[in-house]
């Protein structure tokens, strides 16, 4: 048994096109989880048209299916830039420094996957050397900015068993303030190295990636005693791919093109929220809404 996930902009889900759907899938009952923003059908089998029914509704809502069973997760594993935070932290950096365009550029390429990862994340933070290190406190305060839904979505996981865990391939000095504010349990990510005051334009060794993140999904696992298809995963760039294929459930959330086309689950109209709808929560068991 499969769920028919359908996830809107609050307001924006047309019942039209739930019973639509439904009939023509012969799917079960819809069951609405948040009244026109999120709703979701049993069906027998995958359908063999799901891609083509769901590039041609992709304007309107994100169109997931799902396993029935164990659909609530026990943790989860998420990336910070542009995932649990709308900015990346790197980029955010080089506008201080007076290299905004030419290391959001390398960003780009490096989260789709055109660029290796270790390299670019060098190339560009040699670019940040003698940057004082109160520019991190700076970018925190003004340039930072939260993604919608992010503290209900831990809130409500923890308030059920759940544990929340913050891969970056990004740096602790961002992380640990990050991960404080949205209630993370713990976090990991690179270390900005500094001396004088001053970032050195280095990043200690060895540095965190795409290995990185799905060793840390692996150990995280183990040792608060789970299985690894008991963990959701978000994540938006091309490091982040083999944490999502590895998690029970990954979900590209707004994320890059690479992304999407190698993810089965993306979210590209919801906020973080949808993680939680995708496990069946209801808008009224979502806590700190």
């Amino acid at each position: 048994m499969f769920i028919v996930s359908l996830i809107a902009k609050p307001g924006a889900l047309d019942p039209a096109l739930v019973d639509n759907l439904r009939n023509a899938w012969g799917g079960g009952m819809a069951a609405w989880l948040a009244a026109d923003e999120a709703a979701e059908f049993p069906i027998e089998q995958i359908p063999s048209n799901l891609g083509a029914v769901r590039a041609s509704i992709a304007d309107q809502a994100d169109l997931n299916i799902l396993p029935a069973d164990n659909r609530r997760k026990k943790m989860l594993l998420a990336d910070m830039d542009s995932t649990m935070i709308q900015q990346e932290c790197i980029d955010e950096l080089a506008e201080e420094a007076g290299v905004g365009a030419h290391v959001k550029e390398i960003t780009a390429r490096a989260m789709n996957g055109e660029l290796d990862f270790e390299g670019a994340l060098t190339e560009r933070v040699a670019l940040l050397r003698g940057l004082p290190e109160s520019v991190i406190d700076k970018v925190v305060q003004d340039r930072i900015t939260l993604m919608p839904g992010g503290r209900a979505l831990i809130a409500t996981m923890k308030a059920h068993g759940g544990h929340a865990a913050l891969v970056s391939g990004g740096f602790t000095a961002f992380t640990t303030r990050v991960s404080a504010l949205l209630g993370f349990d713990e976090n990991r990510a690179n270390t900005l190295l500094i001396a004088d005051g001053h970032l050195t334009g280095e990043v200690a060794r060895p540095i965190l990636g795409r290995e990185a993140k799905i060793e840390a999904l692996e150990q995280i696992a183990a040792r608060i005693g789970i299985r690894e298809d008991e963990v959701i995963a978000v994540g938006d760039g091309a490091n982040d791919l083999g944490m999502l294929g590895r998690a029970g459930l990954g979900v590209a959330l707004h994320a890059k093109p690479v992304v999407q086309e190698q993810s089965d689950c993306r979210v590209n109209h919801g906020d973080l929220t949808a993680l939680l709808y995708l496990q069946g929560y209801a808008r009224d068991e979502i806590t700190g809404l």
